[in-house]
């Protein structure tokens, strides 16, 4: 039978990445507990500082999504059955996964496209994307300027609402 000893070396663990991981942990335990214990926000309520700034819709569409047979998918305004947006395969992938996340939602409940989605512009130029059947919306602007514009660019600009976003 052959024992071999290791060296020391061999089997050293560093106390940093140890302390640094320890300290991780430690930090989201505590954000875990402020949170749960009601000392700090769970999230941010967009309607809620909606309400608290003064903020009004200032422009809304409903719209219609359609996959094509080509995979591709086109946007319509549900009231005039105007096609505002057409994404080919490989474009249009925050449009696809928003979208995706709302239907699944319906399909929860049992529910179609029969109601079609609202695309809200506000006074200070945020963007909602809203399901009136489920109730979940998907607050746009929150994922960066370039997915905020494709949303935009389906909107009139009127009453405050521009596609630019205001800093």
């Amino acid at each position: 039978m052959i024992v071999r000893e290791y060296e020391k070396d061999e089997v050293t663990v560093h106390k940093v990445p140890l302390l640094l991981m320890g300290g991780l942990v430690a930090i989201s335990l505590a954000m875990t507990a402020l949170v749960t214990n009601g000392y700090l926000p769970k999230s941010a309520v967009a309607a809620q500082y909606r309400a608290k700034e003064n903020v009004v819709l200032a422009v809304e569409r409903p719209i219609q999504f359609y996959d094509e047979a080509d995979g591709t998918v086109r946007v319509e305004d549900a009231a005039t059955g105007e096609v505002i947006g057409r994404f080919g395969i490989g474009e249009g992938g925050f449009i696809r996964a928003s979208v995706r996340s709302l239907v699944h939602q319906r399909r929860i409940r049992g529910k179609g496209a029969e109601v079609p989605f609202k695309l809200q512009g506000w006074s200070n130029t945020s963007l909602t994307l809203l399901d009136p059947i489920s109730g979940r919306s998907v607050e746009v602007a929150n994922f960066g300027p370039d997915n905020r514009m494709v949303f935009a660019n389906m909107l009139p600009e009127a009453n405050g609402f521009t596609r630019e976003p205001r800093l």
